[in-house]
């Protein structure tokens, strides 16, 4: 798995835990819905850290939070 993936994969999960949609995600951290459905699906697979932290914010966790999870360990290597 790489970065995106795993990003990707823990926003999918927070919002499964949370019961709300991705949708509701983007109202709740004025994240746009056209930037949110690029990171679900996939297209984009370099979000920054910016949105991640305003994705934080909405979901009311520290953005350590974000990145506590097993998903982010042992990923692969992005440089080729």
């Amino acid at each position: 798995m790489n970065i995106g993936e795993a990003v990707r994969e823990r926003i999918l999960e927070l919002c499964r835990e949370r019961s709300i949609s991705v949708n509701k995600l983007g109202t709740m951290s004025g994240v746009t819905q056209s930037t949110l459905n690029n990171i679900v699906s996939g297209r984009n697979n370099s979000t920054t850290i910016s949105t991640i932290k305003k994705l934080c914010d909405g979901l009311g966790i520290p953005i350590e939070t974000f990145f506590n999870s097993e998903l982010f360990r042992d990923l692969e290597q992005e440089l080729k």
